[in-house]
């Protein structure tokens, strides 16, 4: 009796003093609460919490039970069911009550029920119940797998135990749901759970109770082994030979740091909330005692214990289940037995050793075993048996086994396979062998960033991205990805991609530049597998250099020749190309799947297409520039007669912008815009038009282009208007004309994320505000305050501003790396506003809780900003307009001032 969580001497003694039981229930429960927080800070063993939660939840129900008048009938009895049935009870969990007749005679009861259900409701215990007799018990349980589940896991609290026993032999396998179909029921249900997380342990707000890897995968072997054997208890699990002492150990402090975590989210969250969301992670990892590095965040190294776990807790649920399959469906099934080889054999489409002691006389087997099942793609997977022998000889995976030729050669062959290099990586990695095998990839399973942007941990990213790459040499990804389709197919060794895709994000959570230090681990791989040197030289070129095509893509005025130069300069030939743009593509997708769109593969696909043009013109000849808007003017001019617009208004018109116009706009942008503006009623109105941007160019965004006298505060009012009417601006061309009128245009997207499309009554809406707005400049749009979302509410950090010239000495950089936030584009406005910076060019880039964006700015005479104090100034205000008293989540440096070129 732990009289310190519950008296019942003083109980009694309470329950005499009042009136009415309610104040002494609450009191006690008040009391109860308060001694379980206190153990649990106090960091009592999660075990006898959980218990002891329950074992005063007993004597708080058999109290309320003994007060009623059937208490001592032998026709009735009060059963706990399901978890708290277990004796399983966390501060918040379901208290799952069954009200258990001998006869089917409720009514006879109705009083006494109904004055026992309002005593729990009035003293605030929350339960769920159900008032069955036997008979309804078992046909109830007949036709549901969950009320059958929930019964076997029933104990008695008060009344007959012959009761319970009378219903546990109504329900029992004799009578319905034999081990064979009860085990299928649960795995299939376990399949559908599993499919609502996308089947994987790795989300980034997990559910500590239902993703996979979760309790309830722990509880679904529970219920199959009590099922056929009788018990859930994890230890006469291991008597029974069911587990072995290292699973044993596996299951037992996998399912406590489980519960450790959800008891903290309960008692956190005040509520049953078995989510981990990122309002509570940070929290729960410094309540867990795990503390910053400098290489990691606190709620980083708690992540990546809890996916670890949740994987361990995967595999063996992966096992065990296909353990139960053996025993329970396959035993009746004839033996169909293939022989590989000496040391492996398929029997009925699952592969097997031929003997126990393969892999201790053969470690190379260890290897072998995944390329047998790539090269075979019919073998569903291993058996049990076998998976057990895995884990248990994988500790003969050392340096000796690393650099044994047998061992690489049989590594490479796996990646130059035909099938299955990405499904036997991931079998690799789920069973302990990938790790071991790359001690560098062991580092990084169940590492999670905390960050909205990578949504899986480094691991299950680095797969994804092999998966992604093994897509795109099938023939129905073709129409999707049209060019890297085309390209796949013609690279001469995709095995080389693999590698760099398996070392491209290795050294993440190292601290310093993980590209840098990757390139090194691969540079180690190559020379480990004998690669020749053209092989490695170019694996380690794609590791150090996986980021630039994205960011050259998105953060770089890819128009411009230059740019495109001195990206073919670094690319220095078409095989780098050609790798880097599908490792690109593959990263991004592998990354988020709400990244990719057409949008972003417009981007690439023209960085791509016009570096392989300058390559084929040869590095040594740079783009003749007068030559390219020589062209540009000359195809836009054929436009524009065949549409019936005079060659003198068009020459006129071009004849006040300047050479950046033409360089920044292609021939149809051109045409389109010059008709448009030399038929323009009003010249001193504003001019605003809408079109799906090309398919070379932007392709799914909608190009905007405004045409207007020019004035300080035009970008400002621009993107407020913008902000008000839900569009997200991607990117701004802004060209002024010798006439004072501002030729601006801005891709953009539509709140959801796609293009305006042809929704004719959007686009009048968007036309209609934004004259409006620029009619009247002096009005100021006011900036929308919006809610900012719950998930980035929790990645506040300060912004980081950098300032300096650009080479030429024309325009002044600033790059903007913060945290996203509703009207953030128009409040940089505001801000450019009041300085009297006009606003050249702007690259915006959202990648999960953080923008990126890009700004080429001049004063309010055109010139680059070349006052330091100025430069100063503007960083305080933008740091302060849109900062954050956090710390900075990601250790980044502090912002920078660079004045001169």
């Amino acid at each position: 009796m732990d009289t310190e969580l519950f008296d019942r001497g003083q109980f009694q003694a309470e329950l005499a003093l009042k009136s009415s039981p309610i104040a002494a229930f609450k009191k006690a429960i008040a009391q109860a609460d308060s001694v379980l927080q206190a153990r649990f800070t106090g960091g009592r063993d999660i075990h006898k919490l959980i218990h002891d939660r329950a074992w005063f939840t007993d004597q708080i129900l058999c109290q309320a039970w003994s007060r009623l008048p059937c208490a001592a009938d032998p026709g009735i009895a009060l059963l706990a069911v399901g978890g708290y049935g277990r004796g399983e009870l966390h501060p918040h969990s379901d208290i799952d009550l069954l009200i258990l007749l001998r006869e089917d005679n409720a009514d006879g009861y109705r009083e006494s029920i109904e004055q026992f259900l309002m005593l729990l409701w009035d003293i605030g215990l929350e339960v769920g119940q159900s008032v069955r007799s036997i008979g309804d018990c078992a046909s109830e349980a007949r036709a549901d797998i969950t009320v059958i589940t929930n019964l076997m896991e029933s104990r008695t609290l008060s009344g007959e135990e012959s009761l319970r026993q009378a219903m546990m032999q109504a329900i029992s396998s004799e009578h319905m749901w034999t081990d064979a179909e009860f085990f299928r029921a649960k795995r299939a249900e376990q399949q559908a759970r599993h499919a609502k997380f996308n089947d994987t342990e790795y989300n980034l707000e997990p559910n500590v109770k239902s993703s996979p890897g979760g309790l309830r995968d722990i509880q679904t072997i529970g219920w199959v082994a009590l099922r056929h054997f009788g018990t859930n208890d994890l230890r006469e699990l291991v008597e029974q030979g069911f587990l072995n002492e290292p699973e044993y150990n596996i299951l037992a402090s996998g399912r406590a740091f489980l519960w450790q975590v959800r008891f903290a989210l309960h008692t956190l969250a005040g509520r049953a909330e078995d989510r981990l969301l990122f309002d509570h992670q940070r929290t729960l990892a410094q309540l867990l005692g795990y503390e910053d590095s400098d290489a990691k965040l606190a709620v980083e190294r708690f992540m990546q214990k809890y996916y670890r776990v949740v994987m361990s807790l995967s595999e063996l649920n992966d096992l065990l289940m296909q353990h139960f399959e053996e025993i329970l469906l396959r035993n009746a099934e004839a033996a169909d037995i293939r022989p590989l080889n000496a040391r492996f054999q398929v029997r009925n489409h699952y592969i097997e050793v031929t003997h126990p002691q393969v892999f201790k006389r053969t470690p190379f087997a260890l290897l072998e075993i995944f390329l047998l099942m790539a090269q075979h793609p019919e073998i569903r997977g291993v058996r049990a048996d076998s998976i057990r022998l895995l884990r248990d000889h994988r500790h003969l995976i050392d340096d000796r086994f690393r650099s044994d030729i047998r061992n690489t050669s049989l590594f490479i062959e796996l990646l130059r396979c035909q099938e299955g290099i990405h499904r036997n990586l991931r079998r690799m990695n789920r069973y302990g062998i990938l790790g071991r095998y790359l001690p560098e990839f062991g580092k990084i399973v169940g590492q999670m960033q905390h960050d909205l942007f990578h949504i899986y941990t480094v691991d299950a990213h680095t797969l994804n991205l092999i998966k992604h790459l093994r897509k795109l040499g099938r023939p129905d990804y073709q129409e999707k990805y049209p060019l890297a389709w085309r390209i796949f197919c013609r690279l001469p060794k995709p095995d080389l991609l693999y590698i760099a895709g398996l070392y491209h994000d290795i050294a993440k959570g190292r601290g310093g530049d993980h590209s840098e230090l990757g390139k090194v681990d691969a540079e180690a791989f190559c020379q480990r597998h004998q690669l020749p040197a053209w092989d490695s030289h170019l694996v380690s070129w794609l590791v150090e250099n996986h980021l630039l095509m994205s960011t050259t893509a998105q953060r770089k005025d890819i128009s411009d020749p230059d740019v495109i130069h001195d990206f073919a300069v670094k690319m220095a030939n078409q095989v780098r190309l050609d790798y880097l743009y599908v490792l690109t593509i593959a990263d991004i997708n592998a990354t988020n799947p709400t990244l990719w769109n057409s949008w972003r593969a417009s981007l690439l696909r023209q960085l791509y297409t016009e570096t392989k043009r300058a390559l084929r013109r040869g590095l040594e000849n740079p783009p003749d520039r007068e030559e390219q808007i020589r062209q540009t003017q000359q195809a836009a001019l054929d436009i524009l007669v065949r549409a019936g617009v005079d060659e003198d208004d068009a020459e006129a018109l071009w004849a006040e912008l300047g050479e950046d116009y033409f360089l920044r706009h292609t021939a149809s942008d051109v045409a389109w815009h010059t008709e448009a503006i030399t038929q323009h009623p009003n010249r001193n109105g504003p001019l605003v038009m809408l079109r799906e941007t090309a398919q070379r160019e932007f392709e799914g965004a909608t190009q905007i282009f405004i045409y207007t006298p020019e004035q300080n505060d035009l970008f400002a009012v621009t993107a407020a208007a913008m902000d008000q009417l839900n569009l997200n601006i991607q990117d701004a061309r802004i060209i002024t004309s010798t006439s004072r009128f501002s030729l601006d245009t801005y891709i953009v997207l539509d709140a959801d994320g796609g293009s305006i499309g042809d929704n004719i009554e959007r686009i009048r809406q968007i036309k209609h505000g934004l004259i409006e707005a620029l009619s009247d400049p002096d009005d100021y749009p006011s900036i929308i305050q919006r809610r900012v979302p719950r998930q980035l509410k929790h990645f506040a950090f300060d912004p980081e501003v950098t300032i300096f010239n650009d080479h030429g000495g024309q325009h002044t950089i600033l790059e903007l790396s913060a945290p996203d936030r509703p009207g953030l584009l128009a409040r940089m406005g505001k801000i450019f506003l009041d300085f009297e910076i006009s606003v050249q060019n702007a690259k915006i880039v959202t990648l999960g809780e953080r923008v990126d964006d890009v700004f080429v700015l001049t004063d309010a005479n055109n010139q680059p900003l070349s006052d330091p104090q100025l430069c100063e100034r503007l960083q305080s205000t933008i740091i302060k307009t849109l900062g954050s008293s956090a710390q900075r989540s990601d250790n980044s440096p502090p912002s920078q001032i660079a004045i001169g070129p």
